[in-house]
């Protein structure tokens, strides 16, 4: 590629990635990171030159991604979240925005039930950590902690809780066991576990299906397995004043995941929220 001038090079990436049908956004993110600008520099410095070595470097990323597939958070090393840069790899999923209604649903329940008491929230499965960081950032008088099966997952969210400077205590182990282990009596637990059924596999783009780590995607009994174990393991927990439970769920599970928290605790109130493509997304409960 003989292009020097940056508008050149993206008109170049533009192409490439049209030709593999790949979207064209990926071109402008990894060129502004491999320029290190921000937005707006970017943006104002389209006809300025830019260097043979950073032009190689860039064509080479955008060519694996389009070949392969690999997200452009593997060749970045992060993905933003709640206004925050995370490190993710291939170890952990990659946040998606429908999380951040997630995390803002659980803020807004802090805020409006749980105003200036001490309060002990669980993230159950936390992968990259974003879930629990955040609250921990956003919330004061919380103690947060997050749970993960995933060695190398855990590893990764306490790099990105030492980088946010978040207080945020991990534990190793089967979603809810390492709670019950340390005798945590949480408040709020929340997860965003693996709800994708393992047929679902072959429907998924090659970005998701292919990097991020089957165990952070895919569940058994069609994807409901992970809300099975952490409903039976919250029986374990002696019980507590006024606990919620917030959920993260595919489109399609909602009433199979009511079900099975009423079940559990006939006393529950549970409600399903929408996301902003108003799909279903959170099931929320005050389960006593």
């Amino acid at each position: 590629m003989n292009v020097k001038k940056q508008y050149e090079v993206l008109e170049w990436a533009f192409s490439f990635l049209r030709n593999h049908n790949r979207e064209e956004k990926v071109a402008e993110i990894l060129l502004q990171h491999h320029l290190k600008m921000s937005r707006a520099a970017f943006f104002a410095n389209m006809r300025e030159d830019i260097s043979t070595a950073i032009v190689e470097q860039f064509a080479s990323d955008i060519k694996k991604h389009a070949l392969t597939g690999v997200p452009v958070q593997h060749l970045t090393g992060y993905e933003l979240f709640y206004g925050r840069k995370y490190i993710v790899n291939e170890h952990v999923l990659i946040p998606r925005f429908e999380t951040e209604e997630l995390v803002e649903h659980v803020i807004s329940l802090v805020n409006k039930y749980y105003q200036g008491r001490q309060l002990f929230i669980a993230d159950i499965g936390t992968g990259s950590g974003v879930i629990a960081i955040t609250l921990a950032l956003e919330l004061p008088n919380v103690t947060v902690y997050a749970t993960d099966i995933s060695e190398k997952a855990l590893k990764v969210a306490k790099k990105n809780a030492n980088v946010h400077h978040a207080s945020v205590q991990f534990l190793k182990g089967d979603f809810l066991q390492p709670v019950i282990d340390s005798s945590v009596n949480p408040q709020i637990i929340i997860s965003n576990p693996p709800y994708i059924s393992v047929e679902e596999r072959d429907s998924l783009a090659d970005t998701v299906g292919e990097f991020d780590p089957d165990l952070a995607l895919f569940a058994d009994n069609n994807g409901l397995a992970a809300y099975k174990k952490i409903i039976t393991q919250l029986k374990e927990i002696p019980p507590t004043e006024s606990r919620r439970i917030c959920f993260e769920i595919g489109y399609t599970q909602s009433l199979a995941i009511t079900n099975m928290l009423k079940l559990a605790f006939e006393a529950a109130s549970v409600k399903t929220i929408k996301d902003m493509n108003g799909l279903d997304r959170i099931i929320s409960a005050h389960i006593n």
